[in-house]
């Protein structure tokens, strides 16, 4: 099996809410056609960004189909299937198989501080019942759950096992995962970059792709990362990743991230709702001015970096 659908940008697909908070699959339609329209590599569904963790099985399921309605055979689609119980994880697998998605993707099991083996049983009931590749989801600092290489190593030796997006803040954790992976598969074990901030390192210590949060906002500033971490540019990758990161500071410097992101994609006439509770949504004249100088400044740096 190839790879490389695999390879490149993903956009963290945000959520997609009318005005009273409901999902909305006409908004999730009109925001994947327009991250299709801008080239992007991939969609990841369903994850952090998208505020899967916040939505009932059915809001998932919905937005799930939305989107596969436009972007199916246009662009590569991992759905995160992730859920707080095995039985609800497994329906959500099951589902996104049946439409047809490229992968599906999940943290480990939260709350209860599940031991290694528990967390290995629960990703394997998702494999089994999906047909499709399975990219295991990293994060540990929200999920509290520190993967074992040996569990990778287990994990990575499954035929269906492609994979893993690596979300912790460790370059270092990213390239053992990346060696163990190799050394498991005996043959190709795909990384995403997780943190944005980090998309170069990532890339020069051995991530194949990345999926980010904040490439929903600037997608075409981290095609040119990309670009420039192919052709050994270097220098050119490090000042434009700095020019990034004065981004992501200030998206991080509003009430909440995705509100942030989301108000940045209204001020360009893609509505997809506010931010579901508890997350903060924008609120104040200053939250508002944030917003609007963080989407001039993306501009200008597309502008630049054209």
């Amino acid at each position: 099996m190839s790879l490389e659908k695999f390879k490149g940008v993903f956009v963290a697909f945000y959520s997609a809410y009318d005005d009273e908070g409901n999902v909305s699959p006409e908004r999730a339609k009109k925001l994947a056609q327009y991250y299709i329209d801008k080239g992007v590599k991939g969609l990841y569904v369903g994850g952090s960004s998208g505020e899967g963790v916040l939505q009932s099985e059915e809001e998932r399921k919905v937005i799930l189909e939305a989107v596969m309605e436009v972007a199916k055979g246009k662009t590569t689609i991992i759905a995160h299937i992730g859920a707080n119980s095995t039985v609800e994880s497994v329906r959500l697998a099951k589902h996104a198989s049946d439409l047809g998605v490229d992968a599906v993707s999940s943290i480990p099991c939260v709350y209860y501080g599940f031991s290694p083996e528990a967390v290995k049983k629960h990703w394997t009931a998702m494999i089994e019942a999906s047909e499709v590749p399975f990219i295991i989801y990293h994060i540990p600092q929200t999920t509290r759950f520190n993967l074992p290489v040996s569990l990778l190593e287990e994990m990575a030796k499954l035929d269906k096992v492609i994979g893993i997006k690596c979300s912790s803040e460790s370059t270092f954790e990213l390239q053992q995962f990346k060696a163990m992976g190799e050394r498991a598969k005996q043959g190709e074990f795909l990384v995403f970059n997780g943190p944005d901030e980090q998309f170069i390192a990532g890339r020069v210590i051995g991530a194949d792709s990345g999926i980010g949060g904040t490439y929903g906002v600037m997608p075409e500033l981290f095609f040119k990362l990309n670009e420039y971490v192919i052709a050994g540019d270097l220098v050119k990758a490090r000042k434009l990743q700095d020019e990034v990161n004065e981004v992501i500071k200030g998206l991080l410097s509003g009430p909440s991230l995705y509100a942030v992101c989301k108000y940045i994609l209204k001020l360009r006439g893609i509505e997809t709702g506010e931010v579901r509770g508890p997350m903060l949504p924008i609120s104040t004249k200053e939250h508002v001015e944030l917003a609007e100088r963080l989407n001039n400044r993306i501009q200008e740096l597309i502008e630049e970096y054209k």
